[in-house]
């Protein structure tokens, strides 16, 4: 298996030390990237939900704010953010280039993205629920962990795994222009040097991580099908 390897893949081989910390790193953006993606987007999409009107803390100003910044954020494309976000990046993470420099442009330019998939996934729940929860005296708070989240793990975890999936795209277009992981590996050594076999590893490498991310999203959405 190796031998054939060797035949098929020999730059890939050659530069097997850089082909795994490629992988590493598009895994470690990702993964701290997502973390702030989550928390930023539940959180956002929390609050449409609930100050929309009808909502159960109906708020226009607050609802009108968020969404229009939502819309801009999602208008502009990653590639420009990530060079208009260089300077906030230098002040929050020390460094606008490479791995860490990434970081904000990611987080600012999925969390938008995330926070529509979570007030999607919140609208699915049924509105006799909330009714019923009112009724018997539940607060804002407990209304929207007891029975908005509650109710929504299945469609949230969908939204979730589609926001994966995306932000994998963006970690590989921020790698293309220095931030490293695969998207700097395949540009770097497949494309400028003409190396077709890195680049078909790297589009094999993502395939796995990104399948991989689609089956647990799978299992959990069915696991938590009422």
């Amino acid at each position: 298996m190796g031998q054939i390897i060797a035949q098929w893949m020999p730059n890939v081989v050659e530069k097997s030390n850089d082909f795994w910390k490629a992988i590493a790193d598009t895994l470690v953006m990702t993964a701290w990237s997502g973390v702030f993606i989550f928390v930023i987007g539940l959180a956002v999409g929390i609050t449409l939900t609930v100050t929309k009107r009808d909502g159960i803390a109906e708020n226009a100003a607050v609802y009108q704010t968020l969404d229009k910044i939502v819309n801009l954020l999602r208008s502009i494309p990653f590639i420009i953010l990530l060079a208009g976000l260089m300077p906030l990046s230098r002040l929050i993470m020390g460094t606008a280039i490479g791995l860490k420099g990434a970081i904000v442009p990611l987080v600012i330019g999925c969390a938008p993205f995330y926070s529509r998939q979570v007030e999607t996934a919140l609208a699915t729940v049924e509105k006799g629920k909330i009714e019923a929860a009112e009724s018997m005296g539940c607060s804002g708070p407990g209304i929207v962990f007891r029975v908005y989240l509650r109710e929504s793990i299945a469609p949230i975890a969908r939204g979730t795994t589609i926001t994966i999936i995306s932000l994998f795209g963006l970690v590989a277009m921020a790698g293309a222009v220095g931030a490293g992981g695969l998207g700097d590996f395949a540009i770097r050594y497949g494309h400028d040097r003409g190396q077709t076999d890195v680049t078909i590893a790297s589009i094999i490498a993502m395939v796995v991580i990104v399948t991989g991310v689609q089956l647990a999203g799978s299992l959990v959405a069915k696991k938590n099908t009422h």
